[in-house]
């Protein structure tokens, strides 16, 4: 397996670092977990085409982890590569159906393309064929825990506390060549997660609070671990690679940190990286 950080910040606006996306080549395949405003150009930057991509899987529904779902479908779509397999929490079939559908959001910029005559013979000229159909991506939705096989690779999805009740939220332990990757997306510590991380090669874990950071309240910091907190789970679990990611820009600073990665190797004795988009990672 290879993992390539395409997106490393948090909803923020941020000139270095994109919103979440996490490419993972394993198998025969190549997923992308998440994908955030800024993630399509990292993965072109990547020397990636979007059709190269044959998974796309949602760890949950906030905008910083989907902002760039229609722009990557779209751009299949326009290069006249197969609709893309998608999986995801409820309700990700109702949100593309509301971009892709009738009268959804994209639906004027469909009519056009598919019925405007210049259009139509742009489309023919291109090789394609009359009438054209517009972006169907095939959805489907996780009910934890569940399982998701391609060739060569197997992916398991459990619920990980975050947002809900608002929002359904999954981590994942991909699997493939005797290696394990761990997405926990944005969540807070729990047996479930502990079991699913147990032994992983390599834990891409969100960091949007340091430890030494008040919380607003009690369900804040359950929700939202410290780096001390995942840190420490990380070790428990025996986890060989922490990767902390999701970085908010008050915390982009070199002295903050430097100040992270001495904290972490005081409790965690594995390899840790600090995220950074178009990093590459084999486990």
């Amino acid at each position: 397996m290879k993992v390539t950080l395409l997106g490393t910040g948090s909803p923020e606006a941020h000139v270095s670092r994109a919103s979440s996306g996490y490419l993972v080549e394993a198998g025969d395949d190549t997923l992308l977990l998440d994908c955030g405003g800024g993630v399509f150009d990292r993965l072109l930057q990547s020397g990636r085409a979007p059709g190269a991509i044959t998974h796309l899987v949602f760890s949950h529904l906030h905008s910083d982890h989907m902002m760039d779902y229609a722009r990557l479908v779209h751009a299949r779509w326009d290069a006249g590569a197969e609709d893309l397999g998608v999986w995801g929490p409820a309700p990700l079939a109702e949100v593309t159906r509301r971009y892709f559908g009738p009268g959804g959001a994209l639906s004027f910029d469909l009519v056009a393309r598919t019925e405007l005559p210049q259009s139509k013979k742009v489309w023919q000229e291109r090789g394609g064929a009359l009438p054209r159909p517009w972006p169907d991506p095939r959805v489907t939705e996780l009910r934890p825990p569940s399982q998701v096989s391609g060739n060569g690779w197997t992916l398991r999805a459990i619920e990980v506390p975050h947002a809900q009740p608002f929002l359904a939220c999954l981590g994942f332990r991909i699997e493939s060549g005797g290696k394990s990757v761990v997405y926990a997306g944005d969540s807070g510590h729990s047996p479930e997660l502990e079991a699913l991380i147990k032994d992983a090669d390599l834990l891409i874990h969100w960091c949007y609070r340091l430890s030494h950071e008040p919380a607003p309240d009690p369900e804040f910091a359950a929700t939202c671990p410290g780096h001390l907190e995942t840190a420490g789970l990380a070790e428990r679990a025996g986890v060989k690679h922490l990767v902390l990611t999701h970085w908010r820009v008050r915390h982009d600073k070199e002295e903050v940190l430097n100040s992270v990665r001495k904290d972490v190797a005081a409790c965690y004795s594995g390899r840790f990286t600090i995220a950074h988009d178009l990093t590459e990672i084999v486990p």
